[in-house]
């Protein structure tokens, strides 16, 4: 877009070209018995179920997988587990990206899908019961019942065989997260952003134990069964800094039922990100982040020093055992490598391919860890991008959540900027994870300006790295990392020569009003209460000081997404091009809050970068 437009809009153009559209794999599951493998890939433009033969060795060919449909069009898969006997695969379906999920179960012999709990505005998907005649699911719906919160969410066993469904409980973020070997005991998880809890129901007796607390208490919580009866296996942060894993034992009375939680698995300094049970035996698959790169270990839950095995990708985003009881399917990505899945055996051999590994060409440079302070003196982290070619352009990126955080990984965008010759610098700002409880919790509510703020210290940053001009600096982002954007465009204009929001929140008042209850719920401990704290909203949104962003905006939006809704894009846009500023709005059919189809995600990467490069250009 020239700097003189004002107010075009336009829709994305599959590309069916380019190492942007590469496919990923992701998400590993091995049946029971072990003779198959289930995975998430996009290899036919969508993400959908794909199942094979596992082999002894060697890699699979993913032409030869049976590619499973689930109902309804543009059904983009996001998560799957095979029932215990092997029979059905159970998925969460995303329809058009967006996050009115749904549950299926599906056939791996490719026979028809069956919906679970149809009736409802959406369903997540929970744990199978062991016998693999119930399903855990989370019924959600738009409308609030008497006694609950707008959000809360039902979580019920729902029996495959008749549709019939025993409620568990009711909730915030509600999850069934796992069932014991004799059906008597179900975990269900609770509670809003950064005040999970635990609770562990006993469906004989009708007793509800609390496993971790709520408020002020976890970030993570989650929570197993083991193969031994007696002791649940839990995955948490609460009482502590960093994700650990812990043990709780089961008493057999019900005068004692539960013992307190004994860890198992604690590093200081590092969150465990990954818990994988051995279904065969008393040990685990843990995988924990280390200043942003993934390390594997396998832990005997029976006590003894861990074995740190050699990580096959700088980020593991998924773990399982291949039931052959020498190996591990681990699925990452890695700085120029799309979403694959590796053999890892367990004895320290070198990883071997399974789905996928194979690098772009040409592959972007690693990027750089670097530690900057903030304006008042905290420690930041990122990392720094560099083109082999600069041409002085720099572009600040910001990462959605706010309880996520930029890693050297497969960053699509990223990688087409660098190879513009764009440098490009992923701060994690405090509300980030990866750096603790704390640092994650720095811009809850009213803190909010500090992470605000702490853009203005990365721009800085990344202005005086050598061959980045500090006039020719973008900034852009994705979800609250499009409102941090925005928020630096109206704070901020005269740092920036461009910014580039992806659906991210404009209004946040309106964000609460718009957005699904069972997303906006959750969300009032992270933002902020939407009556009572109406005013620290208001004085935070971007819209209202819209009139101060001069420099060049591109608004990237799916049309689906019911996370932050379209509107958002619909009011900055209208708010700058009803004044003449140069704005872009690019809208995304048939795509929700996540961009699914990878064709249509490499075009609208593509539309970023000659924004980019266009409104940065020497004139």
């Amino acid at each position: 877009m020239e700097a003189g437009q004002t107010g075009q809009i336009t829709q994305t153009v599959p590309d069916r070209d380019g190492a942007g559209a590469a496919p990923g794999h992701h998400s590993p599951a091995v049946s029971p018995d072990g003779t198959r493998i289930a995975w998430i890939s996009d290899r036919t433009g969508r993400p959908r179920v794909h199942v094979a033969t596992l082999p002894p060795d060697g890699p699979i060919d993913p032409d030869e997988a049976r590619v499973l449909s689930a109902p309804g069009p543009y059904a983009d898969v996001t998560a799957l587990s095979w029932s215990p006997d092997g029979s059905r695969i159970a998925v969460q379906v995303a329809p058009c990206g967006g996050d009115r999920t749904r549950v299926a179960l599906l056939d791996p012999d490719g026979g028809p899908a069956v919906g679970i709990a149809t009736h409802a505005t959406a369903v997540v998907l929970g744990a199978w019961a062991p016998t693999g005649r119930s399903l855990g699911v989370t019924v959600l719906s738009d409308a609030t019942p008497r006694g609950s919160e707008p959000g809360d969410g039902t979580a019920c066993l729902v029996d495959v065989r008749d549709g019939s469904s025993t409620v568990l409980g009711s909730g915030q973020a509600a999850v069934v997260q796992a069932v014991s070997a004799d059906g008597r005991r179900v975990v269900l998880r609770t509670g809003r952003r950064g005040e999970r809890a635990l609770e562990l129901v006993d469906l004989h007796r009708g007793t509800r134990d609390r496993v971790i607390d709520g408020p002020g208490g976890a970030l993570t919580a989650a929570a197993r069964f083991g193969s031994a009866p007696g002791t649940l296996w839990v995955h948490t942060d609460a009482d502590r800094e960093h994700a650990a894993l812990l043990a709780v034992a089961l008493g057999p009375t019900a005068e004692h039922r539960l013992s307190p939680a004994r860890p198992v698995a604690v590093r200081p300094g590092a969150d465990l990100e990954v818990v994988a049970l051995d279904p065969g035996g008393p040990r685990a698959a843990l995988v924990w982040n280390v200043g942003g790169r993934s390390q594997v270990e396998i832990a005997d839950l029976r006590g003894g020093r861990p074995e740190r095995l050699p990580a096959p990708c700088d980020v593991v985003t998924g773990v399982t055992f291949a039931r052959d009881g020498v190996s591990l399917l681990v699925a990452g990505h890695s700085p120029g490598v799309p979403p694959y899945v590796v053999r890892l055996p367990l004895d320290a051999r070198p990883a071997t391919p399974l789905l996928g590994g194979t690098p772009v060409t040409p592959r972007p440079p690693r990027p750089e860890a670097v530690g900057f302070p903030a304006e008042d003196g905290l420690r930041l982290a990122g990392w720094l991008h560099r083109p082999s070619s600069p041409t002085g352009v720099g572009f600040v990126w910001l990462h959605g959540g706010p309880e996520s955080e930029e890693r050297p990984g497969w960053a699509p965008l990223l990688h087409a900027l660098v190879a513009a010759g764009v440098t490009v610098l992923t701060p994690n700002v405090r509300g980030s994870s990866g750096r603790g409880r704390a640092f994650a919790r720095l811009d809850d509510g009213a803190l909010r300006p500090e992470s605000i703020a702490d853009v203005r210290a990365a721009t800085r940053l990344l202005a005086g790295v050598p061959d980045v001009d500090p006039r020719r600096i973008v900034v852009g982002g994705r979800s609250y990392g499009g409102f941090l954007t925005l928020a630096a465009l109206t704070r901020f204009p005269e740092l920036f020569a461009a910014g580039v929001d992806v659906c991210g929140m404009s209004d946040m008042a309106a964000f609460f009003a718009d957005s699904e209850p069972w997303i906006s719920g959750p969300a009032t401990t992270e933002y902020g209460h939407p009556d009572r704290d109406r005013a620290l909203l208001e004085e935070l949104s971007p819209l209202r000081t819209a009139d101060r962003i001069a420099v060049p905006l591109l608004v990237v939006h799916g049309e689906h997404d019911t996370n932050v809704p379209l509107t958002q894009a619909l009011a900055i846009h209208a708010a700058l091009a009803g004044r003449g500023a140069p704005v872009e709005l690019l809208r995304i059919p048939d795509e929700g809050h996540e961009v699914h189809d990878r064709h249509t995600r490499a075009a609208a990467n593509a539309r970023i970068v000659d924004f980019v490069t266009a409104t940065t250009a020497r004139g």
